[in-house]
């Protein structure tokens, strides 16, 4: 009787604790709850997964990002010459360019008819899988349901605002801040909402669905959000998994062709329709000279 006792006494001590620290991390996201409950979501389900111990607030994410759009800002109204953009090297290394030209002959069957459907080149979307994530060896070892939570939760830049590595600020600047930490705040929930649909129209808890640093998925690296407006099923098994090939592949070539890809384009327009998939003009320079190595190895070894 006595260790019975003891067993249960130890279990109801575990038990508070852990409803301890669910009602903690409950309170903590409260904000965040009310407000997904108030665009539709069963507030049931959304409070269940905001109980997850394995669920953290990181507001470094945000400030991280805050950080790096400050030092741009800053930078850019600099005097003197800027960088001009230029093709990022590492990325034309014969290994690399050798990998590509594998991964376009693996799935040269499937890129055919995707150039035949959207119009864009195997090579570019190779090149394209190649930047994103290492021709889908790299989707990222992050949890993006913690990111984009933890980012919508720091739209309040009082939350940050120890983090800012800048101290010598004017007023002005302090006031872009807040405004720009709200509005990426903003941006971090539509993009959590989008998750958190993805996941439920493909059966999975959106708490394992791994991510780039700022929420990108899938071997494309789609925000969640591109992923309803571009996502497409190359697979035909009436879902749409980014970290499926196939999917990917389509998915990718829908976003380009919406983007206004063609062919018989100039080298300059190219360049502005890729720049929309990442917004630099390296990363931009980059594809395209990716592309251009594994047409001229497919040119010469045939297939």
């Amino acid at each position: 009787m006595k260790r019975a006792a003891i067993g249960f006494s130890l279990a109801a001590v575990f038990i508070c604790a852990f409803g301890l620290s669910i009602a903690a991390a409950g309170g903590l996201w409260d904000p965040l709850v009310d407000r997904l409950a108030d665009d539709g979501f069963e507030r049931r389900k959304i409070a269940y997964l905001f109980s997850s111990p394995d669920l953290e607030f990181r507001p470094e994410i945000m400030s991280r990002k805050m950080n790096v759009l400050l030092n741009t800002r800053l930078s850019s109204r600099e005097p003197g010459p800027h960088p001009e953009p230029q093709v990022m090297d590492r990325y034309l290394n014969p290994l690399l360019i050798a990998g590509a030209y594998a991964f376009y002959r693996e799935h040269r069957a499937d890129l055919t008819l995707i150039h035949e459907k959207y119009g864009v080149p195997g090579e570019i979307l190779t090149a394209l899988m190649l930047l994103e994530t290492r021709l889908g060896m790299s989707v990222g070892d992050h949890n993006g349901f913690t990111i984009l939570a933890s980012m919508a939760l720091a739209g309040d830049f009082d939350l940050i605002s120890d983090r800012i590595k800048r101290t010598d600020l004017s007023d002005e600047t302090v006031d872009w801040l807040r405004k720009r930490t709200r509005e990426k705040g903003d941006w971090a929930y539509e993009e959590l909402k989008a998750l958190i649909r993805y996941a439920q129209r493909n059966g999975q808890d959106p708490l394992t669905i791994r991510s780039s640093v700022y929420g990108a998925i899938g071997l494309c690296q789609f925000m969640p959000t591109s992923v309803e407006h571009y996502g497409r099923d190359g697979s035909g098994d009436g879902r749409i998994d980014l970290f499926e090939t196939r999917d990917a592949l389509y998915s990718m070539a829908n976003f380009v062709a919406e983007h206004g890809w063609k062919d018989s384009m100039t080298q300059e327009q190219k360049l502005r329709v890729i720049y929309h998939y990442n917004h630099s003009e390296s990363y931009a320079l980059t594809v395209l000279a990716v592309a251009d190595r594994i047409a001229k190895t497919r040119e010469l070894f045939g297939g």
